[in-house]
């Protein structure tokens, strides 16, 4: 059994407490995925622009990810974009990544209360679902209490100040998967719908170059990973550990 609930934004992140979720759909965790896919010895989420570099600095040959209200950092190898880094893939792999991000990785470096962490999108929702209800069983198994597990979903939103549909969308069908084994009725509708809402910035042509309109198709693909992604800290800071589900 578990008690999930949803919460929003930076305040929802240094709220949240048990098992939490910190989901950024459009792009930061998205874009861990498919940078383990693609070969990355180490995904580190980073807080600020300044911590990446002296990261940088500390660790010979990584490669610095970030942007700041979705446009890449100056002086940073590559910005938020799936696409573009599934480009150059010779530059991802078996290489350490460094990554900060507007809402994401400011989720992470704020869930202070949260006893595990993992990220969430909507390419490895059902893993994300499946982690929890295992965690549960578990839980339940090894609890002569039967207490519930207590599970926070952090939609982290557009720069982490308002709410995106996309990052509610993902926080309600992780939910239903964990507490219903189901999928959230009107889903693909929702999903499909994300292009009129924070979406619409991929599909401007005087955007491209910042917000590819591929980006919006890899970020929305369902399912599309068997992993999740749990966060860790070691002596350097964060590190996202890819475990398959």
């Amino acid at each position: 059994m578990t008690n999930c609930k949803i919460l929003h934004l930076l305040p929802g992140a240094k709220e949240a407490r048990g098992l939490t979720v910190i989901i950024d759909v459009f792009r930061a965790f998205s874009l861990e995925c498919y940078l383990y896919d693609l070969g990355a010895k180490l995904v580190r989420p980073v807080g600020s622009i300044e911590e990446a570099k002296a990261l940088h600095e500390k660790i010979p040959g990584s490669v610095l990810i970030g942007e700041r209200q979705g446009i890449k950092v100056e002086g940073f190898d590559f910005g938020n974009s799936p696409s573009q880094v599934e480009a150059e893939k010779d530059r991802i792999e078996g290489r350490v990544i460094i990554h900060t991000t507007s809402a994401g990785t400011q989720g992470i470096v704020n869930a202070v209360g949260a006893t595990e962490i993992l990220t969430g999108s909507l390419v490895n929702a059902k893993a994300v679902a499946e982690y929890i209800r295992t965690a549960a069983s578990k839980a339940k198994d090894d609890s002569a209490s039967r207490k519930e597990l207590e599970v926070s979903l952090v939609a982290m939103g557009l720069s982490a100040k308002k709410q995106a549909a996309e990052d509610e969308l993902c926080a309600e069908y992780i939910k239903s998967l964990v507490e219903e084994n189901k999928i959230l009725p009107a889903f693909e509708e929702r999903r499909q719908d994300l292009k009129n809402h924070d979406g619409k910035r991929f599909f401007d042509p005087l955007l491209q170059e910042h917000f590819p309109e591929k980006d919006y198709y890899m970020c929305i693909s369902q399912d599309r990973f068997p992993f999740v992604l749990r966060i860790g800290k070691d002596g350097l800071g964060f590190f996202s550990e890819r475990i398959d589900v």
